[in-house]
Order: C-alpha cells, then structure tokens, then sequence
C-alpha cells in the first residue's frame, strides 16, 4: 500500500499543476481587468508586468499553509488514510469545478472553493467518526469559525467593494471629468501621490506581510513605522509624478501598471495556498506516516498542527508554472473579457440577458432617480451633468473605459484589501475587484437604459455563481469523500479517472465552442474605431456577414423541414426544429450590435439609412417567425404518426420547393459579393415562383372540398405552402433593402 500511497502523493501534485492552471486562469480578471480594459499598454506588455508580479509573489510567498493543514479541521483526530482521503476529494473537486467556471467565462473564489471543500470533505468523515465513537463531538473535529469568517466575507466586500467603488469614482469623476487630461495640471502629482503611497503600502500591508523573508523584527519595524512609511511615499510619490506629468509621462499608464503588478504580487504571495496548499498537506502527512508512524495507516496526523515550512523549490515551481497559465491560457482571456464588457463605457457586445429581477431593479432605480432629480435644483443638475459628458471622454484606441477609471479600480481596490487585511476581515481578492469594477462604471454612467438589464444580470450571474461556488464545493466534495472512504483504494482510483476524463471532455468542448462562436472581429474593430468612414464600412460588412448567416439558417431549416415532412422523418423534422432553439437571441444580439453601430455613423447618413437598415432586420426576424410557424405543425403531425403527404402532392411541391431554395442561394451570393446588378432578373423569377406557390394553394384548397382527401395532411400542406410563400416574400424584401443600404 505504500506505494499507492506513494502514487497518491504524486497524483496530487500533479493535480496541483491543473489546479494552478485553472486558477491563474480564474483570477487573472484580479489584476488585468483594468490595465486591458483601459488599453493603457500593449497585451504583452500587461502581461509582462503582471508575469513579474505573479514571480515575485510565488517566490516571497510566506509558505504558511496553515489552512490546509489545521484550518479547517482538528489533525489530531485524523488518520493518515483520512488526510489523504480529503486531500484528494479536495483536489478533484478544485480542478473540475473551477474548470467549469472558466469555460463558462465566469470569475469565482479560489479561497472559497477550497475553504468549502476542505469543510465539505472533513465534515463527511467526522460524520462517519461520530457515528461509529460517539464521545467525538463537531466541535472536536471541525474549525467551523473559518468557513463563517469566510461567508462573512462575501457579504461584507460585494456590498463595500459596490459601495465605495460608484462613491469614490462619482467623486473622480466630479474632480476630473471624462476629458480628465485638461485638469491634470493641477492635479497630476497629488492623484499620482495618493495612488501610488495606496498601492505601496498595499504590497507593504497585504503583499509583503507574511513573506518568507520578513522577520519578525521586520514585520514589527513595518508596524511601528507604517504612518512614517506612508507619509514618506507620499511626499516623495507626489514629487516624482508631478516632475513626470512636466516631463509628459502618462502618470495613470504608470499607475496602472503599478497596481497590476501589486495585485498580481498579492495574488500570487497569498492564494498559492488555494493551489498548492492541499497538496502540500499531503505530501507533509505522508512524511509523517512514514517516518514517526511506522507505516500504520490509522496513525494520527498530529504533525499537521506545526508551522508549515514550504521548500522553496516548490514556490519557483509554483510561479514559473502560473506565469505559463497567464500567457498561454484562453480561458483567462474568456474571462477577463466578462468583466471588461460588463464595465465598458459604451454599449457593446452584450454577454447576458435580460431576467426578471434585473428589469425590476432598473425601474426601481429609475423611479428613486426621478425622486432625487425632482428635489434637486436645476443649476446643480446642469453643473453634474455638465462634469459626466461621456462625449468628451478620453480613450485609447478600442478601449472599454478610460484610464482615470482604470487607476481608481485599482487604487480603490489595492486600498480596501489592504484595509480588509489590517482588519482581520477575509476579503476576497476577487469579489472587491470585481465588484469595485461594477461600482465605477455604474457612477460613470456606463449602464445606460438599453444596457442596464443585461449588466445587471451579468452581475447577478457571477455573484450568484459565488454563492454557488460555496455549496457546490461542499457538496461535491462531501459526496467524493464519502465514496472514497467506504470504497477504499478502488474508489481513489476511479475519482482520478473521472477527474481526468471530466478535463479533458472540458476542455474538448470548450475549444469547439471557441471556433463555433469565434469572437466577432468585425463588431470589435467598430469599437475601436473613430473614425466615422472606417465605421460605416465595417458595419457594411457586418450587416452582409449577418444577413448571409440569416439566409444559410433559413435556408438549412427550410429544406430539413420540407424533407422531413414529405418523407415523414422524424428526426429530421426535429432537428429542423431544434435549428429555431436560439435563434431569436442571436438575432437580438446582432441587432443590438449593429445598432451600436449605426449611432456611431455620420448621423445624416445614418439618418439615410435608418429606414433599409430596419428593413432588412425585420425580414431576418421574419425567416425566424416563418419557419417557426412551419415547423410546429409538421412536427406535430410527424410524432403523431398521421398519413404521409401523398406522392402526388409531393411530386408538385418539390420542384417549387427547390427553385425557392435555389432563389436563396442566388440572393445570398448578390449580398455576399455586393454585386446587385441581376437584381431585375431575380425579382423576376421570384415573381414567377410566386405564381406557382399560389397556384399549388389554389390546388390544394379545391383538394380539401374533396370528401376523399386527407384533411390532416391536407391542412399542414397548406399551411406548408403559405409559410413557403411568405419566405419567399421576406427573401425578395431582403434583397432590396440590403441593395438600398449598401449602395
């Protein structure tokens, strides 16, 4: 067995590495968010400053793992087989469950995933425990008082996090406005002194505090001194920032990237326990069993109660191999993006829908707006409206939000964390950026009425997936532990393999999502456009690339619908139907797309335009319509096994049906290429098609006056040939108003 035991050790290392991988992957949102979102450097310079950060954090990192090791449950109580058996639930459930979050795009806790399984596993085995010595008590077993502290912390930073981050940008924004640049005369040194004294004394408070080089008479030479050291930074802060904005410097670039370097410092020196920290664990009881335990498996892991002293080799490992994540993972990219198109300034691609309690929260925001604008005066309204004109903001180049903003998520967050540690709170590092992020685009007037539904639910989405994160943890956790301590070695063995499978099926899907929902180049380059031409073109381009996916998807639908209903095809018929699953929202979201578009145009042209640009829209909304009609019915009588359409009706409509068919391909073709000029000749043919559909409907309402005909069958056919008529109708409109707004 010790050489299972052996493999298991090693097993949960290299758990660890995915582990890492993962959850560099979640929390790169921390500290790149801003510096991305501003585009106040190129990609690989942010990453640069950030890789360095990541180094310097893993390397300094204070080795204290104490809440793998005694945190959350009482070693003394446990044997070596236990341990061993909650490090490996631990570890699985880490990697597949953050695993998910990441392919969904969604950021979450590192902290809180592995408190709550670490809680999860214990409490499964102290209940095994209990049941078969009932002297043994809960509060024996268990450190229940880190969990609460750790639920208590979720509370208390999403609301101060929201909270200060709308108070404190509201109050930037007063100062400075959005053409921030004209003021910074004034202002430059001071702003730069006070962010970066903030951020210093962050990385002295949070990043530095429990490193593997501060002593204790460091750490009691930082306490004494802190007010002298703050002071200090100040004056000396505010000097250099001053002398760099006469020198021209861009005092917020230097800012932000001295934030992202401070939380990717913090990030790495504090929560490489949520990575490594298990396994560390592991590896500690293992050495324990062997060398004082004499190789008995029920011997009590007294050992985990000493100070954690972490081999520095493991730290190098640790860091070298999240920098790798950093640079080389998707999914940190997936993510990062979330949170960005939640906090962008103007209204973009939006990730989310609408839901139900986000449209409440926005009236009920709306009527307290009405209220306030109702008792405040008018000059004072003029004068704060005046210091939020959004059309005189400052912007890089395709960037979501200004770097005044992007110096004040990082400074207030660098500030609260700092202020939370000091505290003794359990601040998460991700709730207080996250949501100080949301707290400053909500004051900057970012969620405008046609995007505040969907922001909203995008905040409700990820705080939710938090909570969410608390319970799945514990309970897949719980479940795992269970398992594995009453099926043994075969039951390690099998979580591994499910583990392993669950990665790999993961990430398979996640990569074919990628290249099915590839990003939309063409919408991006629009919001990093100025230039009102350049727009114009791109949104040319975009409305031909959407009407032609708007064709090929009635096109597809159209022919699985026809075939499956003439050759009374089950399967085809649905999968006819299940192609109109979807389709609306994707409809909505180009729309919305091209919307932001258009406001964007010469606004004569736009004005030109607006009325084909609609046009063309409905007519795309209408192929959904139609075939939707269409499909139900044919659906309905298919699964109900009634009579085939006759041969001979069949042998009428499939010439039509295919000519109809063909007229969309040919459509498609003249938008794709932009070449209208056999516009005549298909209007033409569409004319003529038209006839035929009409004189099949003719036909076949005489055949229903027949007493011998099928009147089921007859009726779907009918209503088959109608909906076929009004594709047809919908297809010819398309053509000219797409004629009309690209020429």
């Amino acid at each position: 067995m010790e050489i299972f035991y052996v493999g298991i050790i090693g097993f949960l290392f290299i758990l660890a590495i995915f582990d890492l991988m993962v959850g560099v992957s979640n929390d790169a949102v921390n500290f790149l968010g801003s510096a991305v979102g501003a585009k106040v450097a190129s990609f690989r310079t942010i990453i640069t400053v950030a890789a360095i950060g990541v180094l310097c954090g893993a390397l300094f990192s204070n080795g204290m793992m104490e809440i793998a090791r005694h945190g959350i449950y009482r070693p003394e109580h446990f044997g070596f087989v236990e341990i061993l058996t909650i490090c490996l639930a631990v570890m699985v459930t880490d990697v597949v469950l953050l695993d998910i979050f990441n392919s969904l795009g969604l950021p979450t806790s590192t902290t809180v995933s592995m408190v709550f399984e670490l809680l999860g596993g214990a409490f499964a085995l102290a209940l095994v425990k209990i049941a078969a010595d009932d002297t043994l008590t809960f509060a024996q077993l268990l450190n229940t008082e880190k969990a609460l502290s750790v639920i208590m912390g979720i509370f208390v930073s999403v609301a101060i996090a929201f909270f200060f981050g709308a108070l404190v940008q509201w109050l930037a924004r007063l100062l400075f406005t959005f053409n921030y640049k004209r003021r910074l005369k004034w202002f430059a040194g001071l702003f730069g002194g006070v962010a970066v004294t903030s951020i210093i004394y962050f990385i002295l408070i949070k990043g530095l505090k429990d490193s593997s080089f501060m002593t204790p008479e460091y750490k009691q030479w930082v306490s004494d001194n802190t007010l002298a050291i703050v002071l200090y930074c100040f004056v000396g802060s505010t000097i250099i920032m001053q002398i760099l904005h006469a020198l021209r410097v861009n005092i917020f670039k230097v800012v932000v990237l001295l934030g992202t370097f401070a939380l990717a410092m913090a990030f790495a020196g504090n929560d490489l326990v949520n990575f490594v920290g298990v396994p560390l664990a592991g590896y500690a009881a293992y050495n324990d069993y062997a060398t004082a335990g004499g190789f008995d498996p029920n011997y009590l892991m007294t050992a985990l109660n000493e100070p954690a002293k972490t081999p520095f080799i493991f730290l190098a490992i640790s860091g070298v191999i999240m920098i790798i994540a950093l640079v080389t993972s998707k999914k940190a990219h997936n993510v990062i993006k979330t949170s960005v198109d939640l906090s962008r300034q103007d209204e973009g691609d939006e990730m989310f829908g609408s839901s139900a309690a986000a449209r409440s929260l926005v009236r009920a925001a709306m009527n307290i707006s009405k209220v306030v604008v109702k008792y405040t005066h008018a000059r004072v309204r003029t004068w704060v409206d005046s210091r939020f004109n959004s059309n005189e903001i400052v912007l890089e180049n395709g960037a979501a939000f200004d770097q005044l903003r992007a110096a004040i998520n990082l400074l207030l967050a660098s500030l609260l964390i700092a202020l939370g540690t000091s505290l003794k709170l359990p601040l998460s590092t991700t709730y207080v950026t996250f949501m100080v992020a949301m707290g400053t685009s909500l004051a900057d007037r970012a969620w405008s009425r046609e995007s505040a539904v969907f922001r909203i639910t995008g905040v409700m989405s990820v705080v939710g997936g938090w909570f969410i994160t608390a319970g799945a943890a514990f309970t897949l956790c719980f479940l795992v532990t269970l398992l594995m301590h009453f099926t043994g070695a075969f039951g390690m063995i099998a979580m591994i393999v499910v583990a392993i499978v669950l990665l790999v099926r993961s990430n398979i899907r996640y990569n074919r999502k990628a290249r099915a929902e590839h990003e939309d180049n063409i919408f991006q380059q629009i919001l990093a456009s100025h230039d009102k031409n350049q727009t114009w073109d791109l949104l040319r381009r975009h409305c031909r690339e959407a009407l032609c996916s708007s064709l090929d998807y009635a096109s597809e639908t159209y022919m699985k619908l026809t075939n499956g209903f003439i050759n009374d095809d089950r399967r085809t018929v649905r999968k006819a139907h299940s192609l109109t699953n979807g389709q609306k929202e994707i409809l909505k979201r180009r729309r919305r797309k091209e919307m932001v578009a258009l406001r964007r145009i010469d606004l004569s042209l736009a004005m030109e335009k607006n009325t084909w640009f609609h046009v063309q829209s409905n007519c795309c909304e209408q192929f959904y319509y139609i075939l939707k009609r269409a499909c139900e019915p044919c659906v309905e009588h298919v699964e109900n096994n009634f009579n085939q359409l006759p041969k001979e009706y069949a042998d009428e409509f499939i010439p039509v049906r295919n000519l109809l068919d063909h007229l969309i391909t040919r459509v498609r073709r003249a938008i794709d290429t932009g070449d209208y000029s056999k516009s005549d000749e298909l209007n033409e043919t569409g004319a003529m098609l038209r006839a035929q559909i009409q004189t099949l409907r003719t036909t076949q309402i005489y055949r229903i006056h027949d007493e011998q005909s099928d009147l089921k069958v007859s009726l779907v056919y009918l209503s088959l040939l109608s909906e076929s008529q009004e594709l047809l109708a919908s297809v010819m409109k398309l053509l000219r108003a797409s004629n009309r707004f690209q020429n």
